[in-house]
């Protein structure tokens, strides 16, 4: 029998009073949740293969989204709009993802068993590298073709570039009107079939590889599978799906908020994720899309609800950052103690067989 993750049910419980004490309404709520499930559903599933291969949460998702800025800046800076320049600024982000995510997981098999916060490092430093380039380098040492993005002094990029060229490039294909909730049936169908590919690839040989690493290094390594190898393809995988991910949010968003965008996507992501009942174990499908629904509702209604409980929408604002840091908290906390009762749990079978 499948017990219920008592995050999950904390998440549900929040929700609901949440939305008693929020007076929104049920459609609003809806289409809020529809919005960022076409913006936040691959960023989040992103973190699925890293997990599976036995790598935790891969906080570096960080450096896949900043690659995907990075190809949109250049596409920006270039002045291509439109699906081409789209298509243009997710090569370019890809590209240098798989650079990225080379680098990581090679620096991560340095780091056996400290992944998460190697991860969290690597991020940061990631993002410090993309912030001096941008803010310091663009017009100086990079020349620039696009004067309007410049600050005023002709060096660095400015904090906003809107992307009006690029706003609902994808989203305004094929979407559906229902009951007053507006379902841009496409973007849906993206982040169902990227979830259906991650299933397949995990059914492939390369997934039994990662899931066989994942369980048991020392096991996979007398089975002839190149761990080191298999755990870089992990996190090569994970960094590229980032990417694709953040290009999706910009392209809904329709603005590029340069030198913060990128940030706590991977504190976002993974809270959602978490929310959804996974662990730094084990992480499925069905966690993510249930995490989406769950983290998101909850953020759509917590600063209402703030609003007419105590009279100030900012508590529920900061409500939000504390729910995101605090589930992160509550899942490890989690799993610690189900790693210890494991082995106490087998103990008596291991007595046994003695």
């Amino acid at each position: 029998m499948r017990r219920f993750n008592p995050v999950s049910v904390v998440f549900v419980v929040l929700c609901v009073v949440g939305w008693r004490c929020s007076g929104l309404s049920a459609t609003f709520i809806l289409n809020e949740v529809t919005i960022r499930f076409i913006r936040d559903g691959i960023m989040v599933l992103a973190l699925l293969i890293p997990i599976a291969a036995g790598m935790g949460i891969n906080f570096a998702v960080t450096l896949g989204a900043t690659a995907a800025q990075v190809g949109v800046l250049v596409v920006v800076d270039r002045q291509i709009g439109g699906p081409a320049g789209l298509l243009l600024a997710l090569c370019i982000g890809v590209c240098l993802s798989i650079v990225v995510g080379c680098a990581v997981g090679y620096a991560l098999n340095r780091v056996k068993g400290k992944e998460m916060i190697a991860t969290i490092v690597m991020g940061f430093l990631g993002t410090s590298l993309y912030q001096l380039v941008f803010m310091a380098g663009y017009g100086a040492l990079i020349p620039s073709h696009n004067r309007e993005i410049l600050l005023s002094r002709g060096i660095g990029v400015r904090n906003m570039v809107d992307l009006h060229a690029f706003r609902n490039t994808i989203d305004q294909y094929w979407t559906v009107t229902a009951g007053g909730v507006q379902f841009p049936v496409f973007m849906i169908l993206a982040v169902f079939c990227t979830a259906f590919v991650i299933v397949y690839v995990m059914n492939t040989p390369l997934g039994q590889r990662f899931k066989a690493v994942g369980e048991n290094r020392e096991k996979a390594e007398l089975l002839g599978i190149d761990v080191d190898r298999t755990r870089i393809r992990a996190i090569v995988l994970s960094t590229v799906l980032a990417c694709l991910g953040q290009i999706v949010f910009l392209q809904n968003i329709g603005m590029l908020n340069v030198y913060t965008a990128h940030l706590k996507t991977d504190i976002f992501s993974s809270a959602a994720l978490l929310a959804g009942g996974a662990t730094i174990e084990k992480a499925g499908v069905r966690h993510a899309f249930l995490g989406i629904l769950l983290f998101h509702a909850l953020f759509i209604v917590s600063p209402q609800a703030g609003q007419n409980v105590f009279g100030n929408a900012a508590l529920g604002e900061y409500f939000r950052s504390f729910v995101a840091y605090g589930t992160i908290a509550f899942a490890l906390i989690l799993n610690v103690r189900h790693a210890r009762r494991a082995p106490n749990a087998a103990a008596p079978g291991d007595a046994d067989a003695v």
